[in-house]
């Protein structure tokens, strides 16, 4: 095997996905020979990765993301996407290969009709909650539920075909076919707002003669002020995308309570599948979030067992006043949810070119919170070990007779996830373990050995 590392790494993202295994497979034979040399495990996580089956940043695929994590030295790392559960399968196995303890997961849009008159973390849109569900072991919907899954798929693609109708009125001659252009961004014809984005921008900068007055024009800006923008290439494409694709823009819709799925729907996916409801906070600024406790509480009674948070946007913040504010805001809800025994899932997203790969825990406005950080992220993953071994997940009937209550959950899956090495080492320790043994007894077995 003579492929440079580089271009092995590269191939790791190809829309192949035999092309990807193999990649992996000769990347790892490189770690045996000691050609390339990976860190030992570090303290840091990042459980809220998109892959290229929704949008990365960065065109990551699941496989891609594994050896990221691997290569990076995270102790744990975990997959979301919108709408679909196409990576689920894939990056289990990449983690188990490179040895990365992993989760999966899937978010989309809810509609919550008890906040119908407040805006949650949604901007713009009363009543709609960005929502996830984490802890899948299957890329597989059970049959009853499998209609869901598929609606969220469709219900994302027609709203994308009506907003890319509406933005190529308003930018012809520019404009872009949804099958031609659109779908072949994407590995498996799940598209985004950022794969339209993506395809615009190529194509205007290929098929028009002078792109600046172009979209100098459509976005209502000096030509000078356009060229300035477009040389930093990701704040020009965030712009372009606030102006057509944002509320206010050319291609919005003002989405309403048949827009998107129900938080009840989803939440009977989610637990069909043997995965966790999982609430996702913004910045508490918004009317809902205010309103954070009452938020959690109703969410708790349907159904969440965790919250996620997106750290950086809460205390990597240039002016110091909204830092302080905001830092404030992130303190408050770990405090709440670890008082509620809801564990955390935190990450950074990549679905954006400049996002981290993963969040400094060791920033002094991180440190206080920390420990919880991953704890949570210990926890996902105990929970979706226990579940792939032994079908014992926290949503087993197991779980229901040994653990009535959600903070012994908690803490049991959490000590878990500790205790358990990745990979198949650490599934194979959970096999040989027994259903009708206790918690306590199981986790003695594992610190056994």
């Amino acid at each position: 095997m003579n492929t440079p590392i580089p271009e092995l790494e590269a191939q790791l993202n190809d829309f192949s996905p035999e092309v990807r295994r193999q990649a992996l497979e000769d990347l790892l034979l490189l770690v045996e020979r000691g050609i390339i040399q990976l860190p030992p495990p570090g303290h840091t996580a990042n459980m809220h990765c998109h892959t290229f089956f929704s949008f990365n940043g960065y065109g990551y695929s699941p496989t891609a993301l594994a050896w990221l994590a691997r290569k990076h030295g995270f102790r744990l790392v975990g997959s979301v996407d919108f709408d679909v559960l196409d990576a689920v399968d894939e990056f289990l196995h990449a983690c188990d290969r490179v040895g990365v303890r992993a989760s999966t997961g899937i978010e989309t849009r809810v509609y919550i009709p008890e906040f119908a008159d407040r805006e949650i973390n949604s901007p713009g849109e009363p009543g709609v909650a960005y929502h996830m569900g984490i802890g899948f072991v299957s890329g597989d919907a059970p049959p009853d539920v499998a209609p869901i899954l598929a609606d969220l798929r469709r219900r994302a693609e027609a709203r994308n075909r009506d907003m890319l109708a509406r933005i190529n009125a308003y930018l012809d001659p520019l404009t872009i076919d949804y099958d031609r252009d659109v779908l072949p961004l994407t590995p498996n014809g799940n598209a985004t707002e950022r794969h339209m984005l993506a395809a615009l921008l190529s194509a205007a900068a290929k098929r028009l003669p002078d792109p600046a007055s172009f979209w100098a024009d459509r976005l209502g800006l000096p030509r000078d002020t356009v060229v300035s923008l477009m040389a930093d290439q990701p704040r020009f494409a965030n712009l372009v995308r606030g102006r057509l694709m944002k509320r206010g823009g050319v291609g919005y819709v003002q989405p309403g309570p048949d827009t998107f799925p129900t938080v009840d729907e989803f939440h009977r996916l989610i637990t069909a599948c043997g995965a966790l409801p999982c609430a996702a906070w913004l910045d508490g600024t918004s009317p809902g979030e205010e309103a954070i406790e009452d938020l959690l509480g109703l969410l708790i009674d349907k159904g969440v067992v965790a919250l996620n948070i997106i750290p950086d946007r809460n205390w990597n913040i240039a002016d110091p006043e909204v830092k302080q504010r905001k830092l404030q805001k992130l303190y408050e809800v770990v405090d709440l949810a670890q008082r509620l025994d809801l564990p955390l899932n935190v990450g950074t997203e990549m679905n954006a070119f400049g996002q981290k790969l993963v969040d400094d825990f060791e920033a002094p406005e991180l440190r206080p919170v920390r420990e919880a950080f991953l704890r949570g992220a210990y926890f996902i993953y105990g929970h979706t070990a226990a579940q792939r071994s032994l079908g014992i997940g926290y949503q087993s009937e197991w779980a229901e007779y040994h653990l009535p209550a959600r903070g012994l959950r908690s803490d049991f899956y959490t000590r878990l996830g500790q205790l358990a090495p990745p990979g198949p080492a650490g599934l194979a320790r959970l096999k040989s373990l027994q259903p009708e043994m206790t918690p306590s007894e199981m986790l003695a077995a594992l610190v056994a050995g």
